[in-house]
């Protein structure tokens, strides 16, 4: 299988694995304070991924520029995104959350043209426009009238926190493997956002549960969120930020159905209406996106463009 083809399966492998955290999280959210489980989970998983990829390949100290981009991604990938993400769906709901997600393939379109100059042609601006359409409908008149929750904002925020983050993937890939970005960028993350856990608890807004079962479903929560982690970080650095994250519309479908079984989240019409706008957008957006992907060797620093 060749490079871009087990990119392709690692990215639908992590957003079905996305599918299944969104429901989860939003049934743990409700035994945990938000930045006390965005701590554990990273701690969690930072020590999962060491255990799956250290052995993988040599590390080696960051150079000064690599520790800012490494700084400035965990920063809004981590720091930004995780605690707004679970304080978004404490005030909203899964089916929301996942879809709200799903119009980051158009935000990444958009980001790549500032910052790659990636060309953006009428279909990517008429697909960006029905993802606006359809996360406006769907946020709007989520419970069946017309409402625009503070949960929902904090989950666009989270949302533009993510995909930000995800941005400093190819210019990191250019200098450091991907075994080391994976290792470095977890523990990092999880030390930003220690102190919030801090101020969390000095408020007295600490939130943990004593029930132990509810604290081991942490352990399959950090595993789905480690290995999707590593499919999603070779994904972007392969095929780039645009093309990868259209692999996010994914997600929504499965926390839709998940969520109404296992939450009882009831699921709208105008839910499913706005879901179809957003894969409608991104399918228009991306028909004619580029197809110059990156080889990456997993474990050393070297990079090697094709077409």
């Amino acid at each position: 299988m060749s490079s871009y083809r087990s990119a392709i399966v690692g990215l639908i492998g992590a957003t079905l694995c996305w599918g299944l955290s969104y429901i989860m999280s939003a049934y743990l959210i409700n035994f945990f304070s938000p930045a006390f489980l965005s701590f554990i989970r990273m701690v969690l998983t930072w020590l999962l991924v060491l255990l799956l990829l250290y052995r993988a390949g040599k590390l080696r100290w960051p150079t000064r520029q690599e520790w800012l981009l490494l700084t400035a991604s965990s920063l809004f990938g981590t720091l930004i995104q995780q605690p707004l993400y679970f304080s978004g769906l404490k005030l909203s709901s899964a089916a929301n959350g996942s879809l709200i997600y799903a119009v980051a393939p158009l935000v990444a379109i958009f980001m790549e043209r500032l910052l790659y100059k990636v060309s953006l042609t009428a279909g990517k601006l008429v697909g960006g426009l029905l993802g606006v359409v359809g996360v406006v409908i769907i946020i709007s008149f989520g419970g069946g009238q017309f409402s625009l929750s503070l949960g929902d904002l904090y989950l666009v925020l989270a949302m533009l926190g993510m995909t930000i983050g995800m941005m400093f993937t190819p210019l990191l890939v250019k200098t450091m493997p991907l075994t080391a970005i994976n290792i470095i960028s977890g523990g990092l993350g999880a030390i930003l956002i220690s102190p919030m856990v801090a101020i969390e608890s000095y408020n007295g807004g600490l939130i943990a549960t004593n029930n132990a079962s509810i604290w081991l479903m942490l352990l399959p929560l950090a595993l789905i969120t480690a290995t999707s982690g590593i499919w999603w970080t070779r994904g972007v650095a392969v095929t780039g930020p645009g093309t990868a994250s259209m692999f996010m519309n994914i997600p929504p479908f499965i926390s839709l159905i998940l969520g109404h079984f296992l939450l009882g989240d009831e699921i709208y019409v105008t839910q499913l209406l706005g879901g179809a706008l957003i894969l409608i957008g991104v399918f228009i957006s991306n028909r004619n996106a580029s197809k110059k992907v990156v080889q990456v060797n997993e474990t050393t620093s070297t990079t090697e463009a094709t077409t």
